[in-house]
């Protein structure tokens, strides 16, 4: 094998990763659809379909190890592709996906375990076993809110009957929640461990700031990642109830946005954890200091490098972390800022913008 750890996926999240292996003197390899991806620009990459059985199987064949940059590849894929390798080396683990991929197979997995979760049914069963108001969310691919509608009322469900009726959608209670917390969970065969719980502010349904939370909401965290029977990094997003209970909103079982600001918190990362548990090896203690996280969601065309001078002229604390994406889309990631505090990662995201929209104003 050429390969030490594979990597299905070659968005920022496999970058940031292969990153972290080479620290530890792993050489990587990546799969994705794009020719001139972030991981490309730091290890060696393949082009090619995330659904195509073969080319999983040749990522299977030249590495030690494979793990997953999104949760999206489907299930049944991964299966054709591990027949074809004749070997099944990948995490998570292939039908731990396949819960998490269908949204109401993933809340019937929570509450089965009896981890503390919304109850959902079928999109069509909603007014008689969910009643009003409720959240319609698409059971597959939906993320970043996407895929996700709100019915108060008969009229709205009824508003929304075209894109439910035909299946595929699934109606949940609406939590009355009083903040969103996110946890990064690492579990292994021999221990389980979790990152400093966060609090999480949202934006048009996208993660804008991440920062400390005064709870800790490890428990219901860790409940989410064993009723999927989930081995390796996930990342737990939660809601906070008034009471101070704890209910689960969604797992990712990968690095993910709310651990970012573990890059530069003083001790490992969630990429550094990420690597260790892929590749079978035991993790650090899981320790250190006070960080923020702001994301960088770009608003158009600008020069990122005058961006940077900006805001860490504004805020030398700053360090900020680029995706090097080809496509600067409104909206999309393209980075993210840490800094010790909340104010201080705003203060230099408002900079970073600012000296970066400066270049292409007439």
């Amino acid at each position: 094998m050429n390969f030490d750890l594979g990597f299905l996926g070659g968005g920022q999240l496999a970058r940031m990763s292969i990153q972290a292996a080479q620290r530890m003197g792993l050489r990587c390899l990546s799969l994705d659809p794009g020719a001139d991806t972030p991981a490309s620009q730091v290890a060696e990459s393949r082009q090619g379909s995330l659904s195509d059985p073969e080319a999983v199987a040749g990522i299977l064949r030249d590495c030690r190890s494979v793990t997953l940059e999104n949760e999206f590849i489907p299930a049944g894929a991964l299966h054709q592709a591990v027949e074809l390798a004749g070997q099944s080396r990948i995490m998570p683990g292939i039908e731990t996906l396949a819960v998490i991929q269908d949204k109401l197979h993933q809340r019937q997995a929570y509450a089965r375990h009896g981890a503390p979760t919304p109850r959902a049914v079928e999109a069509a069963q909603g007014p008689a076993e969910i009643g009003y108001p409720m959240v319609l969310k698409a059971r597959f691919g939906g993320y970043d809110g996407k895929g996700t509608r709100w019915a108060r009322t008969p009229e709205e469900y009824e508003a929304l009957r075209p894109e439910w009726e035909g299946g595929g959608w699934l109606a949940e209670e609406l939590v009355p929640f009083r903040r969103e917390l996110a946890v990064m969970v690492c579990r292994s065969e021999t221990e389980t461990r979790c990152f400093p719980t966060v609090e999480t502010v949202q934006g048009n349904h996208v993660c804008d700031l991440v920062f400390p939370a005064d709870v800790d909401a490890s428990a219901a965290a860790i409940a989410a990642v064993e009723a999927v029977g989930g081995y390796g990094l996930f990342g737990v997003e939660l809601f906070e109830l008034p009471d101070g209970s704890f209910q689960i909103n969604e797992i990712a079982p990968r690095p993910h946005n709310t651990g970012h600001y573990t890059l530069d918190w003083g001790g490992p990362s969630q990429f550094e954890a990420h690597v260790r548990l892929a590749m079978g090896l035991p993790l650090p203690e899981l320790a250190g200091g006070p960080q923020a996280m702001a994301n960088l969601l770009a608003p158009g065309p600008g020069d990122w490098r005058a961006g940077l001078r900006s805001a860490l002229l504004a805020e030398p604390d700053a360090r900020v972390h680029w995706y090097g994406k080809a496509e600067l889309k409104p909206g999309r990631k393209v980075g993210h800022i840490n800094a010790p505090t909340p104010n201080q990662a705003l203060r230099a995201r408002a900079a970073f913008w600012e000296g970066a929209r400066a270049t292409i104003e007439p």
